[in-house]
């Protein structure tokens, strides 16, 4: 989604008025069972992928059928409107709803996800489906092509400059599922939900290709949904790194053409340390 404001270019000792194209940022915030859990930064679009993808990573959806019903609550404005921007989740019967040393502080901004959360304990969720044991292997070459496929696809980045990307891949480098948002985090929840929704849980064999950084959430995102191969075109941060060497999971950062840093399992790319 996308806004028009009009901007002062300047621009060789000169300027111009003109309209610029800017990308949407809107709360969003979720409920389950009617009760307030969390309140996001997003790009409106993909919301109710980001409201399953969100729950995955908190390890309380595993599967679609965990989830009954995602619906934007009407009668959200107090004259009765809906602005499209409160969804309620209501879980399957059976499942648990989120418990007590899950449940914080959620407000999150698009630019980092784990604002309010408590403690490292809280964040290091149990993973559903382990992928230390994940046989999945691609070469570089392959793993070099993903950033020119995951910006090709881009479609609202190339109007306003300002979206980040999470992209899913297949070891042969087929793109299956991209989704842009404002937040990386974000981008990554709208990625894993549409998997959750659509019953593809775990991603076994694939790889996931993020736009910026490899933050410590995004490993846990990457490995609550069962994928063995997290790759960015930035910097992962140490505790990113930490936890991907715990799980099991191959963490690339900087790929960047053919060159790129891999931190954790080499031994995928069919590398091993010198």
């Amino acid at each position: 989604m996308t806004s028009r404001r009009r901007v002062l270019r300047v621009h060789d000792g000169g300027h111009t008025t003109r309209p610029d194209t800017l990308t949407v940022e809107e709360p969003l915030e979720i409920r389950v069972a009617g009760k307030p859990l969390s309140v996001t930064m997003r790009t409106p679009g993909d919301d109710f992928d980001l409201a399953a993808g969100f729950l995955v990573g908190e390890g309380v959806v595993r599967a679609a059928t965990d989830i009954h019903s995602i619906r934007y609550c009407a009668g959200a404005t107090a004259d009765g409107g809906n602005t499209y921007n409160v969804l309620d989740v209501v879980l399957a019967p059976g499942v648990a709803p989120p418990v007590a040393s899950v449940e914080r502080n959620f407000y999150t901004t698009s630019s980092c996800g784990l604002c309010g959360k408590a403690s490292l304990d809280a964040v290091r969720t149990t993973v559903t489906w382990p992928v230390g044991g994940d046989p999945f292997t691609t070469g570089p070459a392959t793993l070099a092509g993903l950033p020119d496929e995951l910006r090709a696809a881009q479609r609202v980045f190339d109007r306003t400059g300002g979206l980040h990307a999470a992209g899913l891949f297949d070891a042969d480098g087929k793109l299956l599922c991209l989704r842009e948002d404002v937040g990386r985090h974000n981008a990554v929840d709208k990625v894993v939900g549409w998997a959750a929704r659509d019953g593809k849980l775990p991603l076994a064999g694939t790889a996931l290709m993020v736009s910026g950084r490899a933050s410590f959430e995004l490993v846990q995102k990457a490995a609550m949904a069962g994928i063995p191969l997290l790759a960015a075109v930035s910097a992962p941060s140490s505790l990113a790194v930490d936890l991907a060497a715990e799980l099991g999971l191959t963490l690339v950062g900087f790929l960047r053409g053919t060159s790129m840093n891999v931190y954790t399992r080499p031994d995928r790319l069919g590398l091993q340390p010198s």
